[in-house]
C-alpha cells in the first residue's frame, strides 16, 4: 500500500485518489455536500456551515491524536476533495462497541465513479497492516442500500445479528434502525489481492 507521512498523520495513495489529512480549503466543499439533501438523506439532518466546521475539526483532532480517522478524499490529478473515508472509533456505546468503523460520505457529484469503493479498499488495508486491527466494522440505515453495496464489494459480510437501534437517533425516527457488517483480519487477508509495497 502506498503511504506517506505529513505533520498531521498518514496520506494514503490509491490509483486515483490521495486520503489526506484535512486542510482549511476543505471546509466549503465539506459544508456544500453536508448540505445536500440527497448526501444526507440517511442521516437525522443536514448540517449548518457551523456544525460541518465543528465535524471537520473534530475528525481532524482525531486524525492528529489517533494516527488514523476519517480521512478527506481528493481526487490526485485534479486536487478537487470530494469528502472523506476512513477509520474511527464510534462514540456511542452499543453492543459491538468499542470498535473501529470504516465510514465514507462523498459529494454527489463523485458518487458513481467507483472512488468510495477505492478508498474504503485502501482504508481497510491500512487498518489491517499497519494498525493491526482483529476487526473493523460498518453499520448504516437499513434503507441505505449504496452504502450497503460498497460494504459488501470491500469484502464485508452484514451480520443479522447485529442490527441495533442507533442510540444517537430519536426512537420515532426511521433512521434509528441500522445493520451492521464485519471484518476480521484473517478474512481480509484471505480475500484481499496484496497492495504494491
Amino acid at each position: 500500500m502506498d503511504q506517506d507521512t505529513d505533520g498531521d498523520g498518514p496520506v494514503l495513495r490509491t490509483p486515483r485518489l490521495l486520503l489526506r489529512p484535512w486542510n482549511p480549503a476543505d471546509r466549503a466543499p465539506f459544508a456544500a455536500l453536508n448540505a445536500d439533501p440527497q448526501v444526507m438523506e440517511h442521516f437525522p439532518a443536514r448540517l449548518t456551515r457551523a456544525e460541518s466546521d465543528a465535524l471537520a475539526d473534530r475528525i481532524a483532532n482525531a486524525i492528529r491524536r489517533d494516527g488514523f480517522g476519517f480521512w478527506a478524499v481528493e481526487i490526485a490529478a485534479t486536487g478537487a476533495f470530494i469528502g472523506f473515508t476512513g477509520l474511527s472509533v464510534p462514540s456511542f456505546t452499543t453492543h459491538f462497541t468499542p470498535a473501529v468503523e470504516i465510514g465514507w460520505r462523498l459529494a454527489r457529484h463523485a458518487w458513481g465513479h467507483g472512488y468510495a469503493t477505492e478508498a474504503a479498499r485502501h482504508a481497510l488495508a491500512h487498518g489491517f497492516q499497519n494498525l493491526r486491527l482483529d476487526e473493523i466494522v460498518s453499520f448504516t440505515t437499513t434503507a441505505n442500500q449504496r452504502s450497503q453495496a460498497v460494504m459488501t464489494r470491500i469484502g464485508m459480510t452484514r451480520d443479522p445479528h447485529g442490527d441495533f437501534q442507533h442510540p444517537r437517533i430519536p426512537p420515532d425516527s426511521p433512521l434509528q434502525h441500522h445493520v451492521l457488517y464485519r471484518i476480521d483480519a484473517a478474512t481480509w487477508k484471505h480475500h484481499s489481492t496484496p497492495e504494491p509495497q
